[in-house]
């Protein structure tokens, strides 16, 4: 096995410990700003991802894809951020102890 498909290889690992370590703070995340996050962090993995196999093939063509998942992660975060009401709004006051 050559270095160049060693680095290949723990590029695609630390990838996945990523992504595994991103499903599992969506899943427990205790406010829904975590969760907001994770996705973010889930858009930016999906990037390298796509990063990864446009420098592995040598193939610029998914580069499209790439920009086009940034713009719209982009935009969905902020948009989130923007719109987002607190976890504790519309409960009653006893239930924010």
């Amino acid at each position: 096995m050559s270095i160049t498909m060693l680095l290949w290889s723990g590029a695609v690992v630390a990838l996945g410990i990523a992504l595994f370590l991103t499903m599992v703070r969506m899943l427990a995340g205790p406010s829904t700003l975590d969760r907001l996050i994770s996705l973010d962090m889930l858009a930016a993995t999906a990037q390298c991802g796509i990063g990864v196999y446009i420098a592995w093939t040598k193939d610029t063509t998914p580069a499209a894809a790439l920009v086009a998942l940034a713009l719209v992660a982009f935009l969905g975060s902020v948009s989130v951020a923007r719109f987002r009401v607190d976890d504790d709004e519309g409960l009653p006051e006893e239930a924010n102890r």
